[in-house]
């Protein structure tokens, strides 16, 4: 059984295929194709608040290539999340209907709902009973932090903060005042925190750093990295350090992001499991199926 998962994001849009197996316990999956189509709507959504004609039909066409490979693939099912930027754009729900008569049915989800599916990428069942964590997912748009204690949620937050706002200049310094406080309060009495981060520019920075998945990256390590890269223009990010050029921009404030929170919330480090939206979607799926 094959399940697709759309991640209609501020930056990118992106298509997860996995193939399902039902016979192991717990089920997992595989992923078979990933395709990441970089449509950037925040720079439309958080400037103008409305998706632009050229981007609104790009949209549409990236939607008709989904359906076409989902069809080539035999997905049996599949769910579509829209996120900050169709949000934020006026014409989200004329985007959603233009989208259904291509054959794909869109949810704007908000940033809760959000958080939820993308720490149901089953983390916690990794999670050491003993420890407290602190979950951030950086977007374009959206930053979204949740608070483990005991492999339990104890609190969540969506912050309108994310890499393409920051770029846009769109964010606000009572939005970095918000998001710090919310951190302070909520760690204020724990001792030792533990880090866990998603999105592709922290992944990235995983990388850089030569870390493995499940291997922490310090505060000082990420620190280091920032420095190292904001360095270089823009343009040597991409010919010199050979960046994709939609990657090159928003690594640095994604960042910045990351290392406030850490030193607001004393986080010494950060693992980057890898995984992100699509990865929650095809696990909503499954329970879901489960549940049934």
């Amino acid at each position: 059984m094959r399940y697709g998962a759309i991640d209609i994001g501020s930056n990118a849009v992106r298509l997860l295929i996995a193939e399902v197996n039902q016979d192991s316990n717990p089920i997992q999956f595989k992923k078979e194709a990933l395709i990441r189509v970089p449509l950037r709507l925040g720079d439309d959504a958080f400037i103008h608040h409305h998706i632009s004609k050229p981007k609104f039909e790009n949209m549409v066409k990236t939607m008709q290539a989904f359906k076409n490979l989902m069809d080539v693939y035999r997905v049996s099912e599949y769910m579509a999340c829209a996120t900050s930027a169709m949000r934020d754009a006026d014409n989200g729900a004329e985007i959603v209907k233009a989208c259904q008569k291509v054959g794909i049915n869109i949810q704007i989800i908000d940033g809760s709902k959000e958080a939820k599916i993308i720490y149901n990428s089953h983390l916690q069942d990794n999670m050491d009973k003993s420890k407290v964590y602190l979950y951030i997912d950086v977007g374009g748009g959206s930053t979204e932090i949740s608070l483990f204690a005991n492999a339990q949620l104890i609190a969540s937050k969506s912050f309108n903060l994310g890499t393409i706002r920051i770029l846009d200049n769109q964010d606000h310094p009572e939005t970095w005042e918000e998001m710090k406080r919310w951190v302070r309060e909520h760690t204020k009495i724990y001792k030792n925190i533990y880090g866990i981060g998603t999105g592709g520019n922290i992944n990235k920075l995983s990388r850089i750093a030569n870390e493995k998945m499940d291997k922490p990256m310090s505060y000082a390590k990420l620190k280091a990295i920032y420095q190292y890269l904001n360095s270089y223009s823009l343009k040597d990010r991409i010919h010199v350090l050979g960046l994709k050029q939609d990657r090159a921009d928003v690594i640095i404030p994604a960042a910045d992001i990351f290392l406030t929170i850490m030193k607001v919330g004393h986080l010494k480090n950060i693992v980057a499991p890898r995984v992100g939206l699509v990865d929650g979607i095809i696990q909503t799926l499954i329970d879901n199926n489960l549940q049934k």
